[in-house]
């Protein structure tokens, strides 16, 4: 079973590299990179290949083998 975290966003879309990144799934660009050309990026439970793959609030990424559920959620302001 995956554990759910909630990674805020402070714009209403994010890029899933960028995402990806943000919420320290990946430590560099070429690693989100890496992860999400090899298919190991899931959005909403599809398989995710586009680096510029827009997320909005209340999408949910898993990184393959992590465990770990990522779900977006837009904060406004800052």
């Amino acid at each position: 079973m995956s554990e759910t975290r909630v990674v805020s966003i402070h714009t209403p879309t994010i890029r899933l590299d960028q995402f990806l990144k943000w919420a320290g799934a990946a430590p560099t660009g070429g690693q989100a990179k890496q992860l999400i050309g090899s298919g190991q990026v899931l959005v909403n439970g599809r398989t995710e290949t586009r680096r510029a793959h827009s997320l909005s609030d209340g999408d949910q990424v898993e990184v393959a083998g992590s465990g770990l559920c990522l779900q977006v959620q837009y904060r406004p302001g800052r």
